[in-house]
């Protein structure tokens, strides 16, 4: 399992998700408010149709989402914010892209460009790592949770490209326009994930050994703070074995 995928799975077993709720939320209004710029009305445009799944997903107070999509389509005032991506190399020579939300781009490329500086890392130009990713729609399953023969016949026959079991989860990749048949044929068949979502899958990904490992997790936590940073992908990879390692020394 790599990049974002990987780090998703440790955030969970960390407990990061509810202990941020609050930076869920904000992350989520940005994308709501965002989404609702091309229509207020879900039926008619998937992305907000996403969005407003996730708020539901992370039990956002529905004035809360109301108020985000009326920002979007500009019935409320608001703050105005602009997308845009980074790109840089992490610990390890890995390959870092960022999706970012900012009311300010010169403050935020300052702040990154510090952040990675100061971490194992350095901002890349634009274009430099990007064709290491492909947009991608993607969910994942506890191993054991369904019968995996079951899952593939059913993640495919609903249009996805690829099924991975690893050790612990079992990953469905889809294209961008597959990704809600997908996961509406897992939900009708009663099959609950742990990640679904539209994000950057990398073509390959770099092993990590125990120290740029620890580092690349630093790392990743680090941007996840930000307040402008919407997704961090990344195409690492840490064995089990090292996962281990690292995961005792961060306890003792």
């Amino acid at each position: 399992m790599g990049g974002h995928s990987h780090w998703a799975t440790i955030k969970r077993h960390k407990g990061a998700q509810d202990a941020k709720r609050g930076k869920i939320f904000t992350r989520i209004i940005r994308e709501v408010t965002i989404a609702a710029r091309s229509g207020g009305d879900p039926d008619g445009n998937p992305r907000l149709r996403l969005a407003i799944a996730k708020a539901k997903e992370a039990n956002m107070p529905g004035d809360t989402l109301k108020k985000a999509i009326q920002r979007g389509t500009g019935e409320l005032p608001g703050v105005t914010y602009e997308e845009f991506a980074l790109e840089g190399y992490g610990p390890g020579g890995t390959a870092l892209l960022l999706d970012i939300t900012s009311d300010n781009r010169n403050r935020t490329v300052a702040e990154i460009r510090s952040l990675l500086t100061k971490n194992h890392g350095n901002m890349a130009e634009a274009g430099a790592v990007a064709w290491q990713f492909h947009k991608k729609g993607l969910l994942t399953i506890e191993v054991g949770k369904v019968d995996e023969d079951t899952l593939l016949s059913l993640a495919l026959d609903a249009g996805a490209e690829d099924v991975k079991t690893g050790d612990k989860s079992i990953e469905i990749i889809t294209g961008p326009q597959e990704f809600e048949a997908v996961k509406k044929a897992l939900a009708d068949a009663n099959v609950e994930t742990t990640l679904a979502e539209i994000t950057y899958v990398p073509q390959n990904t770099i092993s990590l050994e125990e120290k740029s490992a620890e580092q690349m997790l630093k790392l990743m936590e680090i941007l996840d703070e930000h307040d402008d940073v919407q997704k961090v992908h990344a195409n690492f990879d840490i064995p089990d074995d090292v996962m281990e390692k690292v995961a005792a020394t961060a306890e003792g």
